[in-house]
């Protein structure tokens, strides 16, 4: 089901700036008998995307109870929510009158394999690098076509994620995904002030590690460091926490602090 600024509908004005410029953000949300799975850093973080592109961020209960109306009579769902700018004249020019479009919208899960979670996954280096713009870094906005192109450069179903690195061959994100890695019983996580996404599972991870007294550190890894790293994992709000098996031909096969996190999560919940 779908709700167009709080109606049942599945169309857009065509001179809605979300599809004219990708004006707007989106927050993509797992939900169970209606409740959507790590809502307050879901919030936090489009509260947080609206601000900086000033826009009119929802209020918390409007957008809570939509999600549970587009999700009845669903036992787990994908949900995404969806603000733009809205209808506004042509040109780039912010307009001051423009009322924001808010989309909400849930659809059964289809969900990931339980092999993921427990084996692991084949990862690859994409090719395409991440331009650095500091002024969108870490919003989860509308354009994601760095995303796009990456992803198309590979259709082989072994490999589960690509990395994306910026300009100076620094390691960022997934194409889908935030990345962690553990070394010497530090959580790593790359730094997100140039350019990625900061995934609101991402936000959780690394304040309940902060709020357990687990070492956490930003950094700005080579890929080399990754190799060297005694576990990587990926996650995201719908994957949950997932271990890399393998990249660039080197293996793993004991996940520990990776296991500490995947079960964290499910008892988040």
């Amino acid at each position: 089901m779908m709700l167009i600024n709080g109606l049942p509908a599945d169309t857009v004005s065509a001179a809605d700036r979300g599809l004219a410029y990708g004006d707007g953000v989106f927050r993509t949300i797992e939900l169970v008998s209606g409740r959507p799975r790590l809502w307050r850093w879901h919030y936090a973080r489009l509260r947080d995307d609206c601000r900086r592109l000033r826009l009119l961020c929802p209020d918390e209960s409007l957008l809570f109870g939509e999600l549970a109306v587009c999700s009845a009579n669903l036992e787990r769902a994908v949900a995404k929510v969806v603000i733009t700018r809205g209808v506004g004249k042509r040109g780039y020019a912010m307009p001051g009158d423009a009322m924001p479009t808010r989309i909400v919208s849930a659809a059964a899960w289809g969900g990931y394999p339980g092999t993921l979670a427990e084996h692991g996954v084949t990862v690859r280096v994409c090719e395409l690098r991440l331009s650095r713009q500091p002024l969108l870094a870490g919003i989860k906005h509308l354009n994601r076509l760095e995303n796009v192109l990456a992803r198309s450069e590979w259709d082989d179903p072994a490999i589960f994620e690509g990395l994306l690195l910026d300009e100076d061959g620094r390691v960022i994100e997934g194409t889908m995904s935030n990345l962690f890695y553990v070394r010497d019983g530090v959580l790593c996580t790359p730094k997100l002030d140039f350019c990625g996404v900061s995934g609101a599972l991402r936000a959780w991870l690394m304040a309940a590690a902060s709020e357990a007294g687990c070492p956490v550190s930003e950094t700005r890894p080579e890929l080399t460091e990754l190799l060297d790293a005694d576990e990587l994992f990926l996650g995201n709000s719908l994957l949950g926490v997932v271990p890399v098996a393998e990249l660039a031909q080197r293996r793993w096969s004991a996940f520990p602090v990776t296991r500490h996190w995947q079960q964290r999560l499910l008892d988040e919940n």
